[in-house]
């Protein structure tokens, strides 16, 4: 076998059903072997981040690595973004990248580039291939190192004329890598004062995020609460690893979250933080943040264990352990799992949260006419029944979403959290939509953000790909025209994306940018036409696009400014 088949081969072995990949001179030999694999549909995405983009939908959706691929050159600093999101996100991806002939590296030569070097610090892992006996285990070791502990990108830089040799491969079927162990347990120690801190709290708080979802501890969280009866607040990543039509989630914390939850988490006596890394966008000013409490942090890289806030009980562990030894634990020590509303452990605490959330609920002002963007959100949860898969770009579009839509499942909420990738939505939705097939897929996105990767409308209509995408369209940048209304006196720098001739003329014209690619539009600009479009929208069975027409005036509230506290929070 050519090395181009010995890697297809090892991509099979691994379990690969997708592939998001654009050819270009340094990938062709693969594309070769690709078209003669009989598990491996190749996808071809319309631009190279394009096809990251999807294949980190796929992987957000599944749990399982997306994989992409490109050419060397342009082709593979055109992945870099997603690499990147993908990283601080902990995204399991596998990016291939063809790279020039191995006598040519270095010398400058056509479409080369050191994609090695330059995407060492925002990858787990990376490979350049040297000998073309190393590639079954090098591919195998990538698998193993993207999907374990906390997962991440990892790159395979394959240089052409590897892929042209030919070698007898020998395919491992086991791996050892020296120095690498995921295996972290907690201490029976650490987990009994973990107990006995629950034991002795007046108004403990769960602060939860995605390292919940990457673990695959989602029932072991539920257990967990309902036997303690501690209420929950998410992070933006950590959205859906909790049911937040459960009584006792407080939704998600941070700059745009929950008031009530953010009161919560930093009033707390016992702040239980698990699978996080305490953001800026969740702590604002850190050192003010939960200062009163004793903080307990379970996480299973130690990187982040006092890297950002020190805690009181650090403990290093997988979480999915941690929560089944603590739920062990707290059986013996008579904790009764409690479902329904039957919570009486912390009741002062409880009314008042409750009073906060009966004082500062998430809210915006009724129109006759006009379309509010939360409304939108607020119909889609409703016409979907909260079963949906729901994709995001960035902007305000992504705050009203993970607020106006209650997300009970894991994975039904994927976004570009930690990098806010503008342009994530759409090709996200389309790894997404391939990946669940029998899943209605939807990327609610913003004008700005939908056109950063408009051209994979192709790809979802050549390649039959029924996902649907509902454009929240105000014309402007949104997210950075309500910081210019706050702190910028609202002066415009560069924010409107309208034609500047004719301001009242929705531009670009997505209805007529569709049609040229065979996609069914609709706009919607009055309130009585929204609900019949989306009930349109959501019983096609082909790719679909609404442009909503929403006002730009509309700010994303509540509002945390950067680098403050929970009490300065902004409300009108």
């Amino acid at each position: 076998m050519n090395g181009a088949e010995i890697l297809v081969k090892c991509l099979e072995l691994e379990g690969a059903d997708t592939i998001f990949a654009y050819p270009g001179g340094a990938s062709m030999p693969i594309h070769q072997a690709l078209t003669r694999s009989k598990k491996i549909r190749t996808i071809l995405p319309r631009h190279e981040q394009g096809g990251v983009f999807a294949a980190e939908g796929y992987a957000r959706a599944t749990g399982r690595p997306g994989i992409c691929m490109t050419t060397s050159g342009p082709g593979a600093t055109n992945l870099v973004t997603g690499i990147a999101d993908a990283y601080m996100d902990s995204v399991p991806l596998i990016a291939i990248t063809g790279q020039v002939p191995q006598d040519m590296i270095g010398r400058g030569a056509f479409q080369e580039t050191d994609v090695f070097g330059m995407t060492l610090p925002v990858v787990k892992h990376s490979y350049l291939i040297w000998d073309i006996n190393d590639i079954p285990r090098i591919v195998k070791e990538a698998f193993y190192i993207a999907t374990s502990g906390r997962p991440g990108p990892v790159v395979i830089d394959l240089p052409k004329n590897i892929q042209n040799q030919k070698a007898i491969p020998v395919f491992p079927e086991t791996i050892t890598l020296r120095g690498y162990d995921v295996d972290k347990r907690a201490s029976d120690k650490d987990l009994l004062e973990v107990v006995r801190l629950i034991q002795k709290a007046k108004m403990p708080m769960l602060y939860c995020g995605g390292g919940i979802i990457t673990s695959e501890s989602a029932d072991e969280l539920l257990e967990f609460v309902e036997r303690t009866q501690i209420p929950v607040a998410t992070t933006l990543m950590g959205i859906g690893g909790f049911p937040e039509t459960h009584p006792l989630s407080l939704k998600w914390l941070g700059m745009h979250g929950a008031v009530y939850a953010n009161n919560a988490v930093n009033e707390a006596d016992l702040l239980l933080a698990i699978g996080v890394r305490f953001d800026d966008r969740v702590t604002g000013k850190v050192e003010k943040f939960a200062e009163h409490g004793t903080i307990v942090h379970i996480e299973i890289d130690d990187s982040e264990i006092n890297k950002n806030k020190v805690v009181t009980l650090p403990i290093l562990s997988d979480l999915k352990y941690a929560l089944r030894c603590l739920n062990d634990l707290l059986a013996k020590e008579g904790f009764k799992r409690v479902k329904g509303n039957a919570f009486t452990r912390f009741t002062p605490w409880y009314e008042k949260i409750q009073a906060w959330k009966k004082d500062k609920p998430f809210s915006y002002k009724a129109t006759d006419d006009a379309i509010q963007p939360q409304y939108v959100v607020e119909q889609i949860y409703k016409l979907t029944e909260g079963k949906a898969i729901m994709t995001t770009g960035v902007g305000q579009h992504q705050m009203w979403a993970a607020q106006f839509y209650n997300f009970d499942k894991p994975r039904t909420y994927i976004t570009s959290a930690g990098l806010g990738t503008m342009g994530f939505g759409y090709p996200a939705a389309i790894g997404a939509k391939v990946a669940c097939p029998d899943r209605e897929v939807i990327d609610i996105d913003g004008d700005g953000s939908f056109l950063m990767n408009i051209q994979e409308l192709a790809c979802a209509h050549i390649e039959k790909i029924p996902v649907k995408a509902v454009i929240l369209n105000n014309q402007h940048l949104g997210m950075v025209v309500q910081w210019e209304d706050r702190f910028y006196e609202g002066n415009r720098g560069h924010t409107f994306l309208g034609d500047p001739e004719d301001n009242d003329r929705i531009y670009p014209d997505y209805t007529a940018i569709c049609k040229g690619f065979g996609v069914a539009c609709e706009r919607v600009i009055h309130k009585k036409d929204l609900i019949p479009a989306l009930k349109r929208m959501l019983a096609s069975k082909e790719t679909y696009v609404l442009d909503v027409k929403v006002p730009y005036t509309e700010h994303v509230l509540p509002m945390i400014p950067a680098n403050m506290t929970y009490k300065d929070v902004i409300t009108e």
